[in-house]
């Protein structure tokens, strides 16, 4: 169960693969800053990924399950910060 939060950071990608590997990252970039999550979901499948962190919560999306659930219209009044890479 995801806790209380203050920022969710969404991204989408192509496949289950290029999932993975941006929940991976997130991982391991924030383990070595010292950051663990508090829970993860969705990893073996790869279809959509949640890292728990405590105030932040990443959801790493396939890019037809981004669109289908659209978590952005949910908090559509939420100030939003896009990045393109």
């Amino acid at each position: 169960m995801i806790s209380s939060v203050d920022y969710f950071v969404i991204c989408s990608a192509a496949t289950s693969t290029q999932v993975r590997a941006i929940a991976d990252n997130i991982e391991e970039e924030l383990d070595n800053a010292g950051v663990h999550f508090n829970h993860k979901e969705g990893y073996r499948e790869g279809e959509w990924v949640l890292l728990d962190y405590g105030d932040v919560a990443a959801h790493i999306f396939r890019d037809e399950n981004r669109e289908y659930y659209a978590l952005e219209e949910l908090w559509s009044s939420a100030e939003i910060t896009r990045f393109e890479g």
